[in-house]
């Protein structure tokens, strides 16, 4: 059964394409993966491109396909992946109805910050709408603190979904993003990678 991903978040600086990217690297070790670029950026896109000119990476499949062509196209990669990651655009249109509408699971990256939170709940509306379910990650976030802890406090107070997990603010998932590859492949021992291995497990989780 094909499952799809889609990372969704308004904010800018939440870490959403890395995201994607460094998901759809780890994923790439066991599983046929697709990704569908649809952020005006482009930035998936071009890391896929980084990746492509490295024979030894596993292969992904890329596309950008968007507008009226997108539910086609996105029935088309389900059909032909075992996975498929949505980096979403970071504006509420028509795009990012389908992308989430089409979602097995909705992923929000935000910092663990008021604005990044605020900014998520225009997207978990959009999924509550659709029926979709959601799952909010504390990306780029400090082990501890005062802020991350009463970031944590009002996500449970307000009854969202979070997965345990964290990502922590480490360079290497830029670093890898940087040469179109994810952080599990240049750095499969670090403390980056392994939490991206515990996100991984706690989605297979929720996707049952």
């Amino acid at each position: 059964m094909s499952v799809v991903i889609t990372v969704a978040q308004q904010k800018g600086g939440a870490g959403k394409t890395t995201l994607a990217a460094n998901l759809a690297a780890v994923l790439a070790e066991g599983a046929r993966v697709a990704v569908l670029d649809i952020d005006p950026q482009r930035s998936l896109a071009r890391w896929h491109a980084l990746r492509a000119a490295r024979s030894t990476a596993p292969a992904i499949t890329l596309s950008d396909l968007s507008g009226w062509r997108l539910p086609a196209e996105i029935e088309r990669l389900r059909r032909t992946h075992d996975v498929l990651i949505v980096d979403s655009p970071p504006q509420l249109d028509t795009d990012a109805r389908i992308a989430v509408r089409a979602a097995d699971l909705v992923l929000v990256p935000l910092q663990p910050s008021p604005p990044d939170l605020w900014a998520a709940e225009g997207t978990l509306k959009l999924a509550r709408d659709e029926g979709r379910p959601t799952r909010l990650l504390l990306n780029r976030a400090p082990a501890s603190g005062a802020l991350r802890a009463a970031i944590e406090v009002e996500i449970a107070q307000r009854g969202h979904a979070r997965f345990a997990a964290t990502l922590g603010n480490r360079i290497g998932f830029a670093s890898a993003f940087a040469k179109g590859l994810g952080v599990t492949e240049t750095a499969p021992r670090s403390a980056a990678a392994m939490e991206l291995r515990a996100l991984l497990e706690e989605i297979r989780g929720a996707l049952g």
